[in-house]
């Protein structure tokens, strides 16, 4: 088999096995990366969202053979303290409540500050948009989002 080479985290990797196997299986059962959560399988809930070339993607649906020569940051690899502005406005205003789909959560934000460093509302609500949150805490993940960002709420 072809390997496929990438880098997670900034790490050089290379991957030889099912070209199809989706990327969420290689992150958490080859390199333990737990950060990133399994939740519906088919990229609706947003669980899985890494990012891919700074693009947030939904890994379970992310062909292994789709990540040749990228680069892709998960959870573990947003911030290696666990600063980054989304993290620490998560933790100021207590933006979890389960926990479970948070780390989609940053992730598809970190995508969203990184494309429009100042966003509305709406630009908020519409990045996402296709983030589940079953402890509905949608509120407090937009104003840690408007927080990171420096907007005033």
């Amino acid at each position: 088999m072809k390997k496929i080479a990438f880098k997670v985290n900034g790490v050089a990797r290379s991957y030889s096995g099912n070209p199809d196997m989706p990327l969420l299986w290689y992150l958490r059962d080859e390199l333990h990366l737990t950060g990133t959560k399994f939740g519906c399988g088919k990229g609706l809930c947003g669980a899985c969202t890494v990012h891919l070339d700074g693009e947030a993607v939904r890994s379970c649906i992310t062909s292994m053979k789709s990540v040749a020569g990228k680069k892709i940051v998960t959870i573990e690899g947003l911030s290696a303290k666990g600063d980054h502005p989304l993290q620490k406005a998560w933790k100021e205003l207590s933006v979890p409540q389960c926990g479970y789909c948070q780390s989609g959560q940053l992730m598809q934000g970190a995508a969203l500050l990184k494309e429009k460093p100042k966003p509305t509302d709406q630009e908020i609500d519409d990045a996402m948009q296709g983030n589940i949150c079953r402890c509905g805490t949608y509120e407090r993940i937009r104003e840690g989002i408007k927080q990171a960002a420096g907007v005033k709420s």
